[in-house]
């Protein structure tokens, strides 16, 4: 669950000419979807934490109060990955978290922050991910709470959580602020390991981005402003630089699921996409809650 990078403003902003192609002959529109890949924070969750793993092919654990999910092969392969399905089927499961044989995904895929994401920006990682070598890896099973295998409750907690709706741009604010906000709700679904979450597993409304305990027992910190318990002492240039190599203001660097994060997602992004984060994280509303670091 975690999040990461895009292209510069114009490419998704803007009009461009996403079919054309560099010297290369790959097309600029596969490029943005590379991407857009690492600002969903694609990889974290995807491929497997090992040097050999196959990029893309599932494995990775993602620890809950459920159980232990684990993400699926996405790779073109045709019977274990996504091979077999349409552009259609592909968007379904980003906006509205539906498999294409109709079943209900859980949301430790975070399609209730990719339902935001605009239709061109779709077409171009589906498009990216054509291109990814196709790996025959079967995805493991989840191991899950026995509550939690009932896979009709989805519609429930759908019911509950759950509004499908393409990102908006504020009219009133800066388009550095527009694209900040796109990146973290969108597409890095910040929100969804830095916020606390109900007894239903929703996130708290009135608690977004103050910090939260994370399945594996790691610390998601508040990311708010608050200058307590959030980030409000830290300038943007520490935050520009975390967000490009790790490193906090004391020196010290981010590890867990945070460094992977980093690493294989907002370290790839360009300097405007982190600056326009940056804008929009300092621009939040201030919440104080202090979430101990794990031990």
């Amino acid at each position: 669950m975690v999040a990461t990078l895009l292209f510069p403003f114009l490419l998704v902003f803007g009009p461009g000419s996403a079919q054309s192609s560099d010297d290369d002959g790959v097309s600029e529109q596969v490029r943005q979807g590379e991407y857009l890949l690492r600002a969903g924070g694609c990889v974290s969750c995807h491929t497997e934490k090992a040097d050999d793993a196959p990029f893309l092919a599932g494995g990775r654990a993602i620890e809950s109060p459920f159980g232990t999910f684990y993400g699926p092969n996405i790779t073109p392969d045709p019977e274990t990955g996504i091979g077999g399905w349409s552009e259609d089927d592909f968007a379904r499961a980003l906006r509205h978290g539906i498999s294409p044989g109709g079943r209900h995904y859980y949301p430790a895929f975070p399609y209730t922050s990719y339902t935001r994401m605009r239709s061109e920006d779709i077409a171009a990682l589906w498009a990216y991910l054509q291109t990814v070598e196709p790996v025959r890896l079967e995805d493991r099973a989840h191991e899950l709470v026995w509550y939690a295998r009932f896979r009709p409750g989805l519609r429930v907690w759908k019911f509950l959580h759950f509004r499908p709706a393409e990102f908006e741009p504020r009219p009133d604010a800066t388009e550095e602020w527009n694209r900040g906000a796109y990146l973290s709700g969108a597409l890095a679904h910040c929100a969804e390991c830095h916020s606390p979450r109900t007894r239903t597993g929703g996130l708290d409304p009135e608690r977004l981005y103050s910090g939260a305990r994370m399945g594996d027992g790691d610390a998601a910190p508040n990311i708010t402003p608050d200058r307590e318990t959030g980030i409000g002492r830290w300038s943007p240039r520490h935050l520009m630089r975390y967000l490009d190599m790790g490193m906090d203001p004391d020196g010290d660097f981010a590890g867990g699921a945070m460094g992977d994060v980093i690493g294989e997602g907002t370290s790839h992004l360009t300097d405007e996409d982190r600056r326009a984060l940056v804008v929009y994280l300092r621009e939040l509303d201030p919440i104080e809650n202090r979430v101990p670091p794990a031990d």
